[in-house]
């Protein structure tokens, strides 16, 4: 057997496990789901590339066939993906506690994984009255500060069929449960660079999010507490702060993936 030809991007076996990843990028980009067709589409990959492809990551788990011959990605990535949520957690709590430490009110830690948010890492306030959201928790994203930080980096598209697949129940009477005024909303929180939870997710409670820039994963950092101590004023105070550890994560982030 002839051995196979280099690429410009090394070996032929690392351009496989280059379009092995971006092909479960891809189901994940279309919420978990899609057809050879559609992957071929939005990958620009030949059609027998993404069988041979499709075909392995069957085989090992990451990708399962359903009824309809559709395909989703598999059971085998959740643990693998809820280990990574938690060690991304673990690294980043110095920095909560830096923030902690600077605006008296629980920093929190969430990502976006499977069109939920779920909170990966928190350092609770000092305060007896205090904010508490378990490690772990998933929420849709529509109804949170740091689901919509999130969301006011993904293209609208994006944002809209996600949308469109979660549905956008009511939390409290100020939740948004329209699309088209989410997406308005949107665009102000990305104009302003944070997300504000105003009693959308729980009565009383005010959360101020940012998105962290170059995360593996969509995710953003915040920080939550009653509304009586988190006060508009006390916002215009906090917020820069906020901003400016999720700069440091970006930061983290950049040298990290630098020396790798």
């Amino acid at each position: 057997m002839a051995p196979q030809k280099s690429t410009r991007d090394g070996s032929t076996g690392v351009q496989s496990l280059q379009r092995a990843f971006e092909l479960l990028e891809h189901l994940a980009d279309t919420g978990g789901e899609a057809s050879l067709s559609e992957l071929a589409s939005t990958s620009g990959l030949p059609m027998p590339t993404i069988h041979r492809l499709i075909r392995t990551l069957v085989a090992l788990g990451y990708v399962r066939q359903n009824t309809n011959r559709r395909y989703a990605l598999g059971a085998r990535l959740i643990r693998l993906g809820e280990n990574a949520s938690l060690q991304f957690g673990s690294w980043a709590r110095p920095l909560l506690t830096e923030l902690v430490d600077e605006v008296g009110e629980t920093a929190n830690l969430a990502v976006l994984e499977r069109d939920e948010v779920v909170y990966v890492a928190q350092v609770p306030s000092r305060h007896s009255m205090r904010m508490f959201t378990e490690v772990g928790r998933r929420l849709l994203p529509h109804g949170t500060g740091v689901g919509k930080a999130i969301l006011s980096v993904l293209p609208p598209e994006q944002t809209r069929a996600l949308l469109a697949r979660t549905g956008m129940p009511a939390y409290t009477e100020h939740t948004f449960t329209e699309p088209d005024t989410l997406l308005r909303h949107l665009a102000t929180v990305a104009k302003q660079g944070y997300a504000l939870d105003e009693s959308e997710q729980e009565l009383g409670v005010r959360c101020v999010a940012v998105p962290i820039d170059g995360a593996p994963t969509p995710a953003a950092v915040s920080v939550s507490g009653p509304e009586g101590r988190l006060t508009k004023e006390a916002v215009s105070r906090i917020a820069p702060v906020v901003q400016r550890i999720a700069r440091d994560l970006s930061a983290q982030l950049g040298t990290d993936a630098a020396s790798a």
